[in-house]
């Protein structure tokens, strides 16, 4: 506040043991947050509020954050907005908050570029007769599949919805008023959700109409009932998020797969799951490594604004590979995270100290190579 008496802008600071970071939405909310957790950058913290902000407006809608007239009022209603931003906060299995990509998972039938595929059949065909063109299959906040209304949904209720629904207390059906951050902040839309198995929910963005007792059961029958095999095989692929029996390196002991331009992203630590680190362990050290290769190597993923105007200088030289390498005072200890990016395609993962290093970089560009067909 004293800075911007004197028009400075002052985004972040840090003690010996904490980084705070704040930021103004629309002059009318301002969110802080504070992190003990050692070597942690900005870019994290900043993505983290961007999303409680873009929770908050999902839920209570941009009218009530901007033009406050009771204080007290507005406060009960972001009570609705807990769970979810708890959920943030947690260590989560999904990585969307961070990437700022929708959290995906490869059906076992193929890939996202099959439509013709049973599952994208009877998506396609229950939203024409659901009358919505908004539909996707969600299993533990990862979209199975989604029509093409769907994926073109902006940031950030694109990772919101599938983060929200995965959050939320199991339930057969749920009619949810939601506003859309980017498309529709201020008039709310209807969020149905419908159970079609424990775990794998069908989700419908849709205006007044249809009403959910519409929806079931005939219409749930009709297009559900004869794929029950092929839904029961998306079950098992929350955290394992590619099909079984997907060749891996026996070294991989993590990935994280983003396509900058579609938005979407791949994520798993389930790879050779008897081996440490904790899968626990494994999901912080590719956050943290994402984190670090995002602000300090690679360019701004597309539709972000570049910071420095220098950077436009520095676009020729932009690495395409970098890796960390730790845990080398003794060997067969530590770990190696390499990143890769190809196009629009980056590759990191997390790999076992056996592996060596100087086969890093072909071991990613192999696995990159395999993984292109799925994202």
């Amino acid at each position: 506040m004293f800075g911007q008496n004197l028009e400075v802008q002052l985004s972040s600071a840090r003690t010996k043991d904490t980084t705070v970071v704040w930021k103004s939405f629309h002059d009318s909310i301002t969110l802080i947050v504070l992190s003990s957790e050692e070597d942690t950058l900005e870019l994290k913290l900043e993505r983290l509020l961007q999303m409680v902000f873009g929770a908050m407006v999902l839920l209570v809608g941009l009218e009530e954050l901007t033009n406050i007239r009771n204080v007290e009022r507005l406060k009960k209603e972001l009570k609705a907005s807990y769970r979810l931003i708890d959920s943030f906060l947690g260590d989560s299995e999904l990585i969307g908050d961070l990437t700022q990509c929708v959290d995906c998972v490869i059906p076992p039938e193929g890939s996202f570029f099959q439509p013709a595929s049973l599952i994208q059949e009877a998506l396609s065909g229950f939203a024409e007769a659901a009358d919505t063109a908004f539909v996707s299959l969600i299993v533990s906040g990862r979209v199975v599949a989604a029509t093409e209304s769907w994926w073109r949904l902006g940031t950030p209720e694109a990772v919101l919805l599938p983060w929200l629904v995965g959050s939320l207390p199991p339930q057969a059906a749920r009619d949810y008023p939601v506003y859309l951050p980017h498309g529709s902040p201020t008039v709310p839309h209807r969020l149905l959700t419908l159970t079609l198995l424990p775990g794998l929910e069908l989700c419908l963005l849709c205006g007044p109409r249809p009403p959910l007792s519409q929806l079931e059961p005939q219409l749930l029958e009709r297009w559900w009932q004869p794929l029950l095999d092929p839904l029961r095989a998306c079950l098992p692929l929350g955290p394992r998020a590619l099909p079984a029996g997907f060749p891996l390196h026996t070294d991989i002991l993590g990935l994280l797969l983003l396509h900058l331009e579609l938005k979407r992203c791949l994520f798993t630590v389930e790879p050779s799951g008897d081996k440490e680190p904790s899968p626990e362990q494994r999901r912080r050290l590719l956050r943290s490594f994402y984190t670090l290769v995002t602000a300090m190597h690679f360019p701004p993923e597309p539709g972000q604004q570049e910071e420095k105007a220098e950077d436009a200088a520095h676009q020729a030289q932009v690495p395409r590979a970098c890796y960390l390498v730790s845990g080398t005072e003794e060997p067969g200890t530590g770990s190696r995270l390499v990143a890769l990016q190809l196009g629009p395609r980056r590759l990191l993962l997390l790999l076992s100290a056996q592996s060596p290093t100087h086969g890093l970089r072909g071991l990613a560009t192999h696995t990159l190579h395999a993984l292109t067909p799925l994202l």
